[in-house]
């Protein structure tokens, strides 16, 4: 025995190192093959477990004959431990593993490479090795029963790989104790070498991605749609031992996301690869399940990562098309999630998902005894439960042509939303302005803020296109407007909330918009062509907000970072005026008060005057610069689609040195002056007073809109045209952003002829 373990010791060190071996293949395969091995010999001791090969073997090869290798890693050159037949099985196992590891490897030297293809076809035809590793997988020691699975599945890649047939003892006892569950405890170890073999494809670097995936699923496609009917209805609450279930659910849930990813990026359509859509409700029924708070967060995470297009997109980082090519099935199947999950949430989903409980940590729920521990809700499964409602909804929309059904449908299912958020959020909505729920669920997350404000963005424009077709009166407009404030999706309010955030700094808009980590050069596009188009709506907004911080006794004229103070404000009514003709000339009133009696959230009320007002001062449209519609240039465009794909497209990485130059765009000790784009434009504003607001807002002041949140957001925005500028003229900004600087350029001039008006 002791023999033995030295000479597989030495295959070892020099497979590690992807040395050539030298010796007959036959050699190696005897000390390779498990075959004598007894199954559950790990607890018995070396000198009662038998002799593994056999001595009398008549092609057993003397230790002698395989050459040794004369530099090994020093962390390698320490006495062979005592051996027994598990650590000489273990080692075996690991050997087969580093071996395929080094076939796959294209650093591999090419003549040892194909001397380790070679052992590992013989071994794979001299010996049942499928059958033998599967019998290790309920052995008493876990650790062997792991890495028999990880060999396994790296014997079934490799047979992929070559384009070797199955053995039929696999695919039979895969098929058994899938079909057999919950009856049959092997299922999870089928599921667990289904994963790993997943994953090596979507590794691989190979062009037949698609081909080899079909292979694999083919076996295996009826019979997983079996194993999910019987997973998912299980009663959690009859089960004694709940743990097995959470292992088959957590089992079956990365392989059922692996097997999504590989529908959006590969391009194949299985039955086992739709059968979350086709059967959504079996997945959203665990989130109501007396089940552990992790459980159901990784369930939720999941249906919004598919909502989103987002599954996979670690596996395939790098090598997965910027834009996702047309694909109508796999838009029915979102559309059939997203009309799954609004059905669970108008039978009470929000009602019955608790978000106490412990919160998750880094590391881990559990804190030291001595800690307290801070109370609060679950904020992971707050902003995940909120993205994947208004997702669902944005997806609906795309799909619906009645507005008055849209209406119905969105304030129904957001008056279900503030409500589930109400009780968490603090200081509480009933208070605030309802749009600001985005900014306050998010704030510990930009990509599920963005897309949470993109996704309420594209309801608000499927709507507007809808309603304009249908709306003619003013009072249906206003009623239009007061609808936009009440259920949370102003798209106005919610940038200018997102802007408070960040403080009105230009540098976090650009790191936004250089990332691939969030969608928000898709966003901000689309809002700037809003803008352009919706300004005096923007500028009303603004003269809101403004009015409504004086009264809050917040310094609005001072650096944007005062403005993310966030406190207690009290319910007030204002009524700003000013002399008419003008764009501050609005006779509005704002309620953010709740009326508790109906049970309906704070909202913004205009007036028919003001209406008619703002009608009657708007100022004539400039013409509108091109569209942008692709990530990897900002060149001018045709209008934009409202396509899921490009919905969901993907920036364009940075590269290294672009990171680097986002954090001082403009260089070390660069003049804040240099922030305006070359040639030098006016200033947006004349040079006035920057005194606070008075107390008294009863009346706005003259120079209210020159010093408040509207002269802010254009003063962001072009110290975010200068930074873009510099970066584009040293060519370190990872698109064509020409059409982002005409937008830009667009909404300045606009504002500039505003203030133009206001003179006047």
């Amino acid at each position: 025995m002791k023999a033995f373990f030295d000479v597989l010791e030495q295959l070892y060190r020099k497979v590690l190192l992807g040395a050539t071996l030298e010796n007959e293949n036959r050699d190696y395969i005897f000390y390779l093959n498990p075959s004598s091995l007894d199954q559950d010999c790990s607890t018995a001791p070396s000198s009662e477990c038998p002799n593994p090969h056999g001595v009398q073997d008549k092609h057993q090869p003397s230790s002698a004959n395989l050459a040794t290798i004369s530099v090994v890693p020093v962390c390698l050159k320490k006495h062979s431990p005592i051996c027994s037949a598990r650590e000489v099985m273990l080692l075996q196992l690991t050997v087969i593993k580093v071996m395929i590891t080094r076939i796959l490897s294209v650093e591999t030297d090419f003549r040892a490479k194909e001397k380790y293809r070679d052992i590992i076809k013989i071994l794979l035809k001299s010996s049942d090795i499928d059958s033998k590793l599967t019998c290790m997988f309920q052995n008493s020691d876990k650790l062997l029963s792991h890495m028999a699975a990880k060999c396994l599945a790296l014997l079934l890649y490799f047979q992929l790989r070559e384009k070797i047939t199955f053995s039929n003892s696999w695919i039979a006892f895969c098929q058994k104790n899938l079909s057999e569950y919950p009856e049959n405890e092997k299922a999870v170890y089928c599921l667990w070498t289904l994963t790993v073999i997943i994953k090596e494809i979507f590794k691989d670097t190979c062009s037949q991605k698609t081909e080899i995936l079909k292979q694999f699923l083919t076996p295996f496609d009826t019979i997983f749609e079996v194993f999910y009917n019987s997973l998912f209805s299980q009663h959690f609450e009859s089960c004694q031992d709940t743990s097995k279930i959470i292992n088959s659910l957590m089992c079956s849930l990365e392989l059922l996301e692996l097997l999504i990813a590989s529908r959006i990026h590969l391009k194949l359509h299985f039955t086992c690869q739709r059968i979350l859509f086709l059967k959504p409700s079996c997945v959203l029924d665990i989130i109501t399940w007396p089940v552990q708070a992790f459980v159901k967060r990784k369930f939720i995470i999941f249906i919004k990562k598919c909502l989103l297009w987002k599954v996979g997109e670690d596996l395939f980082r790098g090598s997965s098309p910027v834009v996702m090519p047309p694909d109508h099935h796999l838009d029915v199947d979102i559309l059939a999630l997203a009309d799954a999950v609004l059905r669970a949430v108008d039978l009470g989903l929000l009602r019955t998902l608790s978000v106490h409980g412990k919160p998750p940590c880094f590391g881990g729920d559990e804190i030291q005894p001595t800690c307290e521990r801070v109370p609060g809700p679950d904020h992971v499964i707050l902003r995940a439960a909120s993205l994947l409602i208004i997702k669902s909804v944005e997806i609906k929309f795309q799909s619906c042509a009645s507005a008055n059904e849209m209406k119905v449908d969105l304030q129904s299912f957001m008056c279900e939303l503030l409500t589930f958020l109400k009780p968490h959020l603090q200081p509480s909505l009933q208070s605030h302005n309802p749009c600001e729920w985005i900014s306050k669920v998010f704030i510990e997350q930009d990509d599920d803020m963005l897309e949470a404000a993109k996704a309420s963005l594209g309801i608000y424009l499927k709507l507007t296109s809808q309603c304009k077709a249908t709306e003619s009166s003013t009072q249906e407009k206003e009623m239009w407007n007061h609808h936009t404030h009440e259920y949370g999706y102003n798209p106005h309010c919610i940038f200018l909330f997102l802007l408070k955030n960040i403080g009105f700094d230009s540098s976090v808009l650009l790191d936004f918009l250089i990332s691939s980590e969030t969608c928000f050069l898709e966003y901000f596009v689309r809002y700037l062509k809003l803008l352009q188009k919706d300004w005096t709506h923007f500028f009303t907004i603004c003269k809101y907000f403004d009015v409504t911080e004086s009264k809050d006794g917040i310094n609005i004229c001072g650096c944007g970072s005062s403005r993310v103070q966030d406190g207690s404000r009290n319910q007030t009514e204002l009524s700003p005026s000013a002399a008419p003709g003008s764009p501050r000339s609005a006779h509005a009133s704002i309620s953010w008060a709740s009326n508790v009696s109906s049970g309906s959230l704070s909202h913004l009320v205009i007036s028919k005057e003001t209406h008619a007002t703002l009608q009657a001062d708007s100022l004539p449209p400039l013409r509108a610069s091109q569209n942008l519609v692709n990530y990897d240039s900002s060149d001018d465009s045709e209008a934009e689609g409202t396509d899921q794909h490009s919905a969901n497209s993907k920036q364009t990485s940075l590269h290294q040195e672009a990171m680097k130059k986002s954090q001082d765009p403009f260089g070390t000790g660069t003049d804040k002056k240099q922030l305006r784009l070359e040639p030098q434009s006016r200033p947006l504003v004349p040079k006035q007073s920057n005194s606070p607001f008075s107390a008294d807002c009863d009346r706005v002041p003259d120079n209210f809109s020159e010093v408040g949140i509207s002269y802010t957001t254009l003063k962001c925005f072009e110290e975010l045209q200068g930074a873009i500028y510099r970066l584009q003229k040293k060519n370190l900004f990872p698109y064509n952003a020409t059409a982002l600087l005409k937008l830009l350029k667009h909404i300045e001039a606009i504002y500039n002829e505003s203030m133009n008006t206001v003179k006047q």
